[in-house]
């Protein structure tokens, strides 16, 4: 079967009849034109399909299909009796806003002595030098594109962005085809390179949804994963987190139900020896909840920090003591080792501690025998505090994971360990925010070291810190400052309203405040508050934020803008414990702030403060 990939040469003998000859000329130069179009289809289709069923090799296609085009092009011009041989054909891709393009393909050369072919603009003198890596500025670009017959032409989509330009270089006629019909040379040539960018320009353009399709699916892809993963750490979390809620609440349920039991009346060595069990399971739950807000105002970014400068020793001394009584029930020898040349550091004072004795507790719960250690040593502008333990150590494996939210060592699970897995997280998160980190080293069987490396001067702008840590700081003061014992008062001429929507919290006040020798009136609601202050006339008010029938905030508000009550002090206690709580509650007229749990002491303080009372605790 006879292949029509080639016009008729001249002296064929159909080409002694002039008419016919015009005719068969035309009619093989479409088919030339078609089947190369065809083939040139063909092969885009190729290079798309093969982009979306493999993946990894989408993002080269569209360099597959540029070339494929530049090749398709050059073996129809070749293969053809045009005057076309002695060609070279380039894309030049570009951005919209610059002015250049630069060519970045080109067909192969017809023989491998041949010169590099030049493009010429018809407006000038100036010739374009086609070959990779070269720059066209988009003017002349423009001026190939509009001249007749064209040598650009522009590869734009339906929005008219343009994805590159498709060009095309002209040798002169070859003596032995001068005589081709000029006319039917330039209508091929315009014909194919205009159907030919078309067809190059549908196929980018697929491929560009194909990826995009692609990238929406993997980022989807990753969200899902992302999903998966922290709904496994949240039932991971509600999981530790329910059983350590319940292991502390089983023995303060417990020992109170014991204490309560008709006809059980226990000496008051195990009577003290049960509150103690249940003072120490609420200070587990309260610290429980304190990890999981120190994690969350982390996260969210809401943490602020108070800048101080820190007697370290002094601090150190004051983090072993808390965990003293622990090492001791274990039979744990606890030793302090401070580099001589150690003085001050800047750093938060509340949180140093917090980290130290996240550490310290650490080291002790995976230590049954021999010693946990602190030691604190300044090395250049860092200060280095290294937790030290002969414990059972930790696997390469667990490293890994160990400082990752909620993560716990399976065998210490298994063996009963207290925590959420938050512990290390806060640390690790607290001295990033104090422009340090923590490192850790361990060997199973033979102990670990963690240390904390901390800046021993903070930049000064930081130094001037916020005052987030009041109410902690208040709380630790007030703990400080007031014994366990009822620091009594002659205070029975002080009236104080209660107003509070909770009857244990609110009972444990009264009992509280009486017993320092307050007169307290208690009242969970606003009718009852407001009926309450017809007749007393209280020189304190504790506030409730939330009560049954209104907004303790919204009471303030109203007080204050009553002449009658505007001048009594308004201490708030609620158990609103996030960034910004105290300063809402501050801004809405109280005077001061105390977040639940209620530390009696620290509430004994502040009625003391606002009602001018003599207190014997300040040795009055």
């Amino acid at each position: 079967m006879q292949q029509y990939s080639s016009l008729p040469d001249q002296n064929s003998q159909i080409d002694a009849r002039p008419k016919p000859l015009t005719t068969i000329q035309q009619l093989r130069a479409k088919l030339w034109l078609e089947s190369s179009l065809n083939q040139l289809q063909s092969r885009l289709s190729d290079c798309v399909l093969s982009a979306c069923n493999n993946v990894p090799q989408a993002e080269a296609a569209e360099a597959q299909i540029l070339q494929t085009v530049v090749n398709e092009i050059n073996s129809a011009v070749h293969s053809s009796n045009l005057a076309l041989t002695d060609c070279a054909v380039g894309i030049a891709l570009f951005q919209p806003q610059e002015t250049v393009a630069t060519v970045c393909y080109v067909s192969r050369s017809p023989s491998p002595n041949s010169q590099p072919l030049f493009l010429e603009v018809l407006t000038a003198e100036k010739k374009l030098l086609l070959r990779l890596q070269e720059v066209i500025e988009l003017e002349d670009l423009q001026q190939l594109e509009n001249q007749q017959p064209p040598s650009a032409w522009r590869l734009a989509d339906d929005s008219g962005n343009v994805m590159g330009w498709l060009i095309i270089a002209l040798a002169g006629l070859n003596s032995n085809r001068e005589s081709l019909i000029e006319e039917l040379q330039a209508q091929l040539r315009s014909q194919l390179m205009a159907r030919s960018a078309k067809h190059c320009t549908t196929a980018l353009v697929q491929l560009r949804k194909i990826l995009s399709w692609q990238q929406r699916y993997q980022q989807l892809s990753n969200s899902n994963q992302e999903l998966e993963r922290t709904n496994q750490l949240k039932n991971q979390f509600l999981a530790n987190t329910s059983h350590e809620i319940r292991t502390p609440l089983s023995s303060m349920i417990g020992f109170t139900h014991l204490l309560l039991a008709q006809g059980y009346e226990p000496t008051k060595e195990r009577q003290q020896e049960y509150l103690n069990i249940i003072q120490s399971s609420g200070k587990h739950l309260l610290a429980l909840i304190n990890d999981i807000l120190d994690l969350s105002k982390i996260e969210a970014n809401q943490l602020e920090v108070q800048w101080e400068t820190i007697d370290v020793p002094l601090l150190c001394t004051n983090v072993l003591a808390l965990v003293k009584e622990k090492a001791a029930n274990k039979g744990l020898k606890l030793r302090l080792e401070l580099d001589p040349d150690i003085t001050t550091l800047v750093a938060d004072p509340l949180r140093l501690k917090q980290m130290l004795f996240n550490l310290l507790s650490n080291a002790l719960k995976f230590t049954s025998k021999g010693s946990v250690g602190l030691q604190v040593a300044p090395k250049g502008v860092f200060m280095h505090f290294t937790v030290w333990d002969t414990g059972t150590g930790i696997s390469q494996e667990d490293q890994v994971q160990l400082f990752e939210p909620y993560f716990q060592i399976a065998k210490a699970v298994a063996g009963g360990a207290e925590g959420t897995g938050l512990g290390l997280t806060v640390t690790r998160k607290l001295a990033q925010i104090h422009g340090g980190s923590v490192k850790v080293e361990s060997e199973v069987d033979r102990g670990s070291r963690f240390t904390l490396v901390l800046p021993l001067k903070q930049e000064a702008g930081d130094e001037e810190g916020g005052g987030a840590g009041e109410a902690e700081e208040a709380e630790e003061a007030g703990e400080a400052k007031y014994s366990s014992s009822l620091p009594f008062t002659s205070s029975s001429s002080v009236e104080i309203l209660l107003v509070e929507n909770d009857f244990p919290n609110a009972n444990l006040m009264q009992i509280y405040l009486r017993e320092l020798g307050y007169q307290v009136t208690w009242v969970k609601n606003a009718d009852e508050m407001w009926e309450a202050l017809t007749q007393l006339h209280p020189v304190v008010i504790l506030m409730d934020v939330h009560l049954a029938d209104a907004n303790g905030l919204n009471l303030v508000q109203q007080l204050r803008e009553n002449r009658q009550y505007q001048a009594i002090p308004i201490i708030v206690q609620t158990a609103r414990a996030m960034k910004g709580d105290r300063e809402i509650c501050l801004a809405a007229g109280v005077d001061d702030y105390i977040s639940k749990p209620i530390d009696l002491p620290l509430l004994a303080s502040l009625v003391a403060k606002y009602s001018k009372a003599p207190s014997l605790v300040d040795g009055e």
